[in-house]
């Protein structure tokens, strides 16, 4: 768990999404006094010395004010979801992994982030796994993926596991996560005003229990 900020790692964050359910763009919804993608900049800081921001097919950086350490990148495949942001935000990284999360994860697990990272020797990707399904939007990936991701969105093949066959994928077990995060708040994200409303219960009660 001792691993540091490192320059070998990059902060993908996926924030192509139109938030149809909520009606608005959700990254900068307030949660605790700081936006989700400042929050979710934040956490991806304590590992990452650099970051990319993937949007739809309009760079939103202005926008959202994104620091210095993140740019903001626009998919090359705006139209074939998170698995086209996975292959915009690995081509755009300078470094040979990165750690990938969605824009609207709130509570993301520093200890989790730094136990995926580490598993990734020998491996191509390393992705959790809960209720025998995999959290691939929570999870780190080489760039040797990519030529295998183009090829699954080629073929339209856009679920994000369909991959997974081609390349070297460590397991995070359910076990493994729990005991870092026994309520999977980590893998928590907002899509309606009843997921932002408990995320900002949830950060309150946080607070008040610091």
């Amino acid at each position: 768990m001792g691993m540091q900020r490192s320059s070998e790692i990059t902060g993908v964050v996926l924030a192509g999404g139109m938030s149809r359910r909520l009606g608005r763009n959700k990254a900068l919804e307030q949660v605790d006094g700081r936006s989700l993608i400042e929050r979710v900049l934040d956490r991806l800081a304590e590992v990452a010395e650099q970051a990319v921001v993937v949007f739809g097919d309009v760079d939103r950086s202005d926008e959202l004010g994104l620091p210095s350490w993140a740019r903001g990148v626009t998919d090359v495949f705006p139209d074939k979801g998170a698995l086209g942001g996975i292959y915009s935000g690995l081509s755009a990284a300078e470094t040979d992994w990165c750690i990938v999360v969605a824009c609207d994860m709130p509570f993301l697990s520093l200890p989790l982030l730094r136990r995926i990272l580490n598993e990734r020797h020998g491996h191509d990707a390393v992705v959790p796994y809960l209720d025998d399904r995999p959290e691939p939007t929570h999870a780190a990936y080489s760039r040797s993926c990519l030529p295998h991701i183009k090829s699954r969105l080629d073929a339209d093949e856009l679920k994000i596991a369909s991959f997974f066959g081609d390349v070297r994928i460590a397991r995070l077990r359910q076990s493994e996560v729990e005991a870092i995060d026994p309520d999977r708040f980590s893998f928590f994200n907002v899509n309606t005003q009843a997921d932002l409303d408990r995320a900002r219960a949830l950060a309150a009660a946080e607070h008040t229990a610091r």
